[in-house]
């Protein structure tokens, strides 16, 4: 008899030992749940050996003390049901098989709660959606930056069935449950604060429901990439507004909704938020509810104030109050004529001030500004091979043959050295309806960057940004395998001045540690709309990297890095310096997208404001399930 016999053998003599032992207090825990959760896995566990071609395992862990020991039922359960296959983990190549894949024993622990929710999940999910693996468990837990406590259990709903099923077991458990995205928060956004957490990994509902070319919405499951979204959308002649950050190859449309996000079309259409125009959430007790006009009986989701503005109520609230389940967008008719402008200028009030009036004035579509090191950073940070291949990017962006080869040209000569000399950088992305509206948006920002001291450079990044939307996340980290942790606020215009000089001064007091311990801090500049001024500092630390790491950035890059050990001084230096920033943008009446674990919410809100947010979490997640800890609430069960 052959091993997978065996069990079924184990799985019988198990399932007559608890006909035989049954007491009523037992319905979940002990022997059923060691029965339950072996005899679901069965099927899995032959589908894992025929998919590795054979026995990959030398021995199986079974039926020890199955007659005696609840517990231990339970156990052997569960270390049959743990592991993996691929050996880079769930997020690459070949996925985890569920409860069932299996390549080694691992010491996770479990108890039977664990494998009769589990098994509970399974049943609406498909065993393959549930992963309970110890590499899982951890890799879950983690963002681009934080490492917190391995997670109970990851599920993958496919639908917005399975995902309301899966929402009211984990509350009738009592289990907390964490929505995620494409998983690049990097302020503890979707990584648990406590036991028993439940992640749901949004990748299976990523479908594009509905392109409505009349009405001018489009329909996306909130697992839907900006990527796809954006490829989906090119035959049609029409965009979203804001259509996608700069991690859009992994970053989903519900985690941007609900962190916010900004870059491609936000400089003059907003942030992603002000491009939605109606949502379908389900709330802690597993309710659907729909937002926008969509809440008319008889209507469709083409308009969002319809009433109370529930739409925004769900928006940029880091998954507290419910789980995005689809996001009706704006549509508006695609740009076809482009221009790309660069500028240097000498120092940071100067770079500002051209911002900030490019911004009022609604020119450009996109534009970032880098200060010096960020800037040497993102040179050392791509290859001449990976800008030979965007080149390919840059002619096949370009309306004409004759301007292809021009564009190509200048780069390819002008290669990396023309920035050498850079001091504050502008990169504008011009985008128009017209020709002849293109250039003469074109010829105001010349004029304007000008008006305030800027030298015209070769405008190579903007040009390679716009061609490749949506490239690989090697700058998760830096150059040399640095840990990279960015950090934000959002100021009005008028602010941006006062704000770069106090965080220059808070970061200068600190200069002489940050050399000692060889930490490197640059700037991202850029704006929202006509209103918003974003100043972003982004330390690069010699620290160790996490698995999150690994999965993310390419083999090619990760092969040409230094491995740094764990360096807890600098790590605690920079957690320092951060809290210290936060304070500061709180001090200077700075907001922020992002808000996730890491920024104290509740400290920088006015006290009426606090006590609505806490009764409409409370109306929304009665029995606080959802993500506890965002946003500043539930946290260590403290409400005031």
């Amino acid at each position: 008899m052959g091993w997978l016999g065996r069990l079924e053998s184990t799985l019988s003599r198990i399932e007559a030992t608890y006909r035989k032992t049954r007491r009523p207090d037992s319905q979940d825990c002990g022997l059923l749940a060691g029965a339950e959760s072996l005899r679901l896995w069965h099927a899995n566990l032959a589908r894992a050996v025929q998919l590795k071609g054979g026995v990959f395992w030398e021995r199986p862990y079974i039926g020890c003390g199955y007659r005696t020991c609840p517990d231990v039922v339970a156990r052997s359960g569960h270390r049959i049901a743990t592991g993996r296959i691929s050996p880079r983990g769930p997020l690459k190549a070949e996925r985890n098989i569920g409860l069932a894949g299996y390549r080694r024993q691992t010491d996770c622990p479990a108890d039977s709660g664990q494998l009769v929710a589990s098994g509970k999940l399974a049943q609406i999910l498909v065993n393959e959606n549930v992963l309970v693996d110890k590499d899982s468990c951890i890799l879950y837990a983690q963002d681009i930056h934080s490492k917190t406590i391995p997670a109970f259990a990851i599920i993958r709903p496919k639908n917005k069935d399975e995902l309301t099923e899966s929402v009211k077991i984990a509350n009738k458990l009592g289990h907390a449950i964490i929505p995620r995205g494409g998983g690049m928060s990097y302020s503890k956004g979707y990584v648990p604060l406590q036991e028993g957490s439940i992640i749901v990994d949004f990748s299976r509902m990523n479908n594009i429901i509905e392109i409505n070319e009349e009405d001018m919405y489009v329909r996306v499951e909130s697992g839907c990439t900006w990527e796809t979204l954006y490829r989906e959308l090119e035959s049609t002649n029409l965009r979203t507004p804001f259509w996608g950050t700069l991690s859009g190859i992994s970053a989903t449309v519900g985690g941007t909704l609900s962190q916010n996000g900004i870059f491609w079309g936000s400089t003059k259409y907003g942030s992603a938020v002000d491009s939605v125009v109606a949502l379908e959430v389900v709330v802690g007790d597993g309710t659907l509810i729909k937002t926008g006009s969509d809440i008319q009986k008889n209507s469709a989701p083409f308009f969002r104030h319809y009433g109370p503005d529930l739409t925004g109520l769900f928006m940029c609230d880091n998954g507290a109050l419910g789980f995005k389940v689809s996001a009706t967008l704006k549509l508006i008719p695609k740009k076809e004529f482009r221009e790309h402008v660069s500028y240097d200028f000498s120092d940071a009030n100067s770079l500002f001030d051209a911002l900030s009036k490019i911004s009022k004035q609604e020119l450009v579509d996109a534009c970032v500004g880098f200060d010096p090191y960020l800037q040497k950073v993102r040179m050392q940070r791509e290859s001449i091979a990976s800008d030979l291949k965007k080149l390919a990017g840059v002619m096949k962006d370009n309306n004409s043959i004759i301007g292809a080869l021009k564009d190509s040209a200048k780069i390819a000569v002008s290669g990396r050295r023309y920035m050498d000399d850079v001091k504050y950088s502008g990169h504008f992305v011009i985008e128009e309806r017209t020709k002849e509206a293109a250039i003469f948006a074109c010829d105001e920002v010349n004029r304007i960057c000008d008006h305030y001291g800027g030298s015209k450079i070769e405008s190579s990044i903007p040009k390679i940004l716009r061609s490749n939307p949506f490239t690989p996340l090697n700058n998760v980290i830096g150059p040399k395998g640095e840990r990279w942790m960015p950090i934000h606020t959002i100021v009005p215009h008028s602010k941006s001045h006062e704000a770069m000089k106090k965080i220059a001064k808070l970061l200068e007091n600190n200069q002489l540690e940050l050399d000692e311990n060889k930490i490197g801090v640059g700037f991202l500049y850029t704006v929202i709309s006509n209103n918003g001024f974003v100043i972003e500092p982004v330390f690069f630390t010699p620290d160790s990297i996490d698995d999150i790491h690994r999965e993310i950035v390419e083999d090619n890059v990760l092969k040409n890095i230094e491995c740094f050990e764990d360096n807890l001084d600098a790590r605690e230096l920079t957690l320092r310096l951060r809290a210290e920033l936060l304070r500061l943008f709180e001090d200077i009446g700075g907001v922020h997208m992002q808000i996730g674990k890491s920024y104290d919410f509740k400290r920088g809100l006015r006290g009426e404001a606090w006590s609505l947010i806490k009764n409409i979490k409370d109306i929304m997640d009665p029995k606080k399930v959802i993500n506890p800890g965002v946003l500043s609430l539930n946290v260590n069960d403290e409400r005031d």
